[in-house]
C-alpha cells in the first residue's frame, strides 16, 4: 500500500510546488541583449534573475519580423505579485506584469510598452488589461460630457450624464465580481476614480470634486497596493499633476501641502518612511531643494529614529550641499602666515569661488582670463582652491600670476576632503557666492561666470 501512496504525494507535492514561466517577445526587436526581473516590494525593485534577449522571427502583420524572445522560470517559491521585466536602465524600459501562480506569456513593443502589452498566457493579467480597457472608455465617456457642459455651462446633458455615470458604474461592478478572490481584486476596485454622480457646472467645482475624493478608494494599508506601483503612481498623479500651478511660489506651497495630505494618509510608520525616500528622490530630479529640505525637516525626522535610514539621509544631503540656494560648505586655509574661513570673509559683496589645477589646460587657459577678467571688480573677490598632488609647481604658478585672489591648496587632488564635499569631478568647477556665502550660481565656464557678474 505505501508504495501505491507515495507516488501518488510525490506527484501532488510536485503540483504543489510547480514551476511557472514568464515569456515575453518584444517587437521590434531592440539592440540590448540582457534583461532583467524584479518583484515589487513597497517603493522599490527586488532582483530576481536577469536573462538574454533572443533574435528570433515572427509573423506580425502578416510579415516576417525580427523580435527579442526572452524566458524565466520562476523559482517554485516565487511570490504573488508585481514583477518587473526592464530591458532599459533609461526611460521607460519595462514592463509591468502580475503574477499569481500561474504561466505568464505577453508581447510587446519596447518603445510604448505599457501601451502595448498584451497577454495570451495569465488569466489575471488578461482580466486586468481587460479592465483597464473597458473602464478607460467608460470614464472617457463620461469627462466628455462633463467637459463640454464646462466649456458651455448651457447646454442641458444631465440626463446624458447620469446615462454615462450608471454605465461606468457598471462596469465597474462587472469586473469587481469577475475578480473575486483574484490577486488584481484590491487594484481593480481603487482604480475606479470617484466621480460626481450630478454634473458640475464650474471648472472650481470640477477640481474641487476630484482633490476631495481623490483618495477615498485607495487604501494605503493594503499591502497588495503597496507592493505595486499603484499608490506611488497616484501619490504622484496628486502631488505633480492635480496640485499645479504656473506661479513657482504657489507650486511650492502646494507641494508642501499635498505632500503633507499624502503622508497623512499612511499609518504604518515603515512605508511612511518609503514613501517620503521616494518623494525625496522625485524631487532631486528637479533639485528641488526647499521641498526635500521639507520633506526631511517636518516628515522624515518626525519618524521613529529606529526606522530612518541614517545613510540615506547623509547622503542627500551630501549631493545637495552644494546646490543653489545652499550655503556654501566651510573650509579653511592659510595666507601669509594667517588663518581664514570662507564662512567669515567679509572683503566683497560677491565672491567667485574657483576649483582649478596646475596640472588642467583647460585651467591654465581660463584662470589667466579670469584673473585678468576680475582685477578691475573691487566687489567681487576670488577663491581659487587648487586641487594638487604636491605644493611646489602651485606655489610657483600662484605667486607669479594670482595676485590678489585669496589662493588655496588642497593637496590629495580628487581625494581631498573639500574638493569631495563640493563632488567635484573636473576642473575647472565655478561657483558664485553673495556676500553670505549663499550659492548663487553655478556656471559651466569662463563665459557663464562673466555673463553672470555683468548682471549683478
Amino acid at each position: 500500500m505505501l508504495k501505491k501512496i507515495l507516488p501518488l504525494v510525490l506527484l501532488a507535492t510536485t503540483f504543489m510546488y510547480a514551476q511557472h514561466s514568464v515569456k515575453g517577445v518584444m517587437s521590434p526587436k531592440l539592440e540590448s541583449d540582457w534583461l532583467i526581473l524584479y518583484k515589487l516590494e513597497g517603493t522599490k525593485q527586488v532582483f530576481v534573475n536577469n536573462t538574454k534577449i533572443k533574435t528570433d522571427s515572427a509573423l506580425i502583420g502578416g510579415k516576417q519580423e525580427a523580435v527579442g524572445r526572452f524566458e524565466f522560470q520562476l523559482p517554485a517559491t516565487a511570490k504573488p505579485g508585481v514583477y518587473r521585466a526592464t530591458y532599459r536602465l533609461e526611460g521607460a524600459g519595462f514592463v509591468d506584469f502580475y503574477y499569481n501562480n500561474e504561466d505568464v506569456t505577453f508581447i510587446f513593443n519596447p518603445e510604448y510598452p505599457q501601451e502595448s502589452i498584451a497577454f495570451s498566457d495569465s488569466e489575471e493579467n488578461k482580466l486586468y488589461r481587460n479592465y483597464l480597457s473597458d473602464i478607460s472608455k467608460a470614464q472617457q465617456s463620461l469627462d466628455s460630457i462633463q467637459v463640454a457642459v464646462l466649456q458651455d455651462p448651457s447646454l442641458d446633458l444631465a440626463d446624458a450624464y447620469k446615462s454615462a455615470y450608471s454605465n461606468l458604474n457598471n462596469v465597474q461592478a462587472k469586473y469587481d465580481k469577475l475578480a473575486k478572490n483574484r490577486y488584481i481584486a484590491p487594484v481593480i476596485s481603487a482604480s475606479l476614480r470617484v466621480n460626481s454622480p450630478t454634473i458640475l457646472n464650474s471648472v472650481d467645482a470640477y477640481l474641487s470634486s476630484i482633490k476631495a475624493t481623490f483618495f477615498d478608494r485607495l487604501d494605503f494599508s493594503n499591502k497588495i497596493l503597496r507592493n505595486s506601483s499603484f499608490l506611488t503612481n497616484r501619490t504622484l498623479d496628486y502631488i505633480f499633476y492635480i496640485n499645479y500651478s504656473d506661479d513657482l511660489a504657489e507650486q511650492q506651497k502646494l507641494y508642501k501641502k499635498s505632500v503633507n495630505t499624502v503622508l497623512s494618509k499612511i499609518s504604518d510608520k515603515s512605508y511612511k518612511r518609503d514613501i517620503i525616500e521616494f518623494l525625496v528622490d522625485q524631487f532631486e530630479a528637479s533639485k528641488n531643494i526647499e521641498i526635500i529640505d521639507f520633506l526631511f525637516k517636518e516628515h522624515y525626522s518626525k519618524l521613529p529614529v529606529a526606522i530612518q535610514n541614517a545613510k540615506f539621509k547623509k547622503e542627500k544631503e551630501a549631493l545637495f550641499a552644494t546646490e543653489i540656494g545652499r550655503t556654501a560648505p566651510d573650509f579653511s586655509w592659510t595666507e601669509n602666515g594667517k588663518g581664514f574661513k570662507l564662512s567669515t570673509l567679509n572683503d566683497a559683496k560677491h565672491y567667485v569661488l574657483v576649483f582649478w589645477s596646475t596640472s588642467c589646460s583647460h585651467c591654465l587657459r581660463e584662470i589667466p582670463q579670469l584673473h585678468s577678467y576680475m582685477k578691475p571688480k573691487s566687489n567681487i573677490k576670488v577663491v581659487a582652491f587648487a586641487l594638487e598632488k604636491e605644493a611646489f609647481v602651485w606655489e610657483t604658478y600662484k605667486k607669479a600670476n594670482l595676485s590678489g585672489w585669496h589662493n588655496v591648496l588642497g593637496l590629495n587632488k580628487w581625494e581631498n576632503k573639500t574638493a569631495r564635499t563640493y563632488q567635484i569631478n573636473a576642473t575647472p568647477t565655478y561657483f558664485i557666492l553673495d556676500k553670505n556665502k549663499k550659492i548663487v550660481a553655478k556656471p559651466n565656464d569662463i563665459n557663464d561666470v562673466k555673463a553672470f557678474i555683468e548682471k549683478l
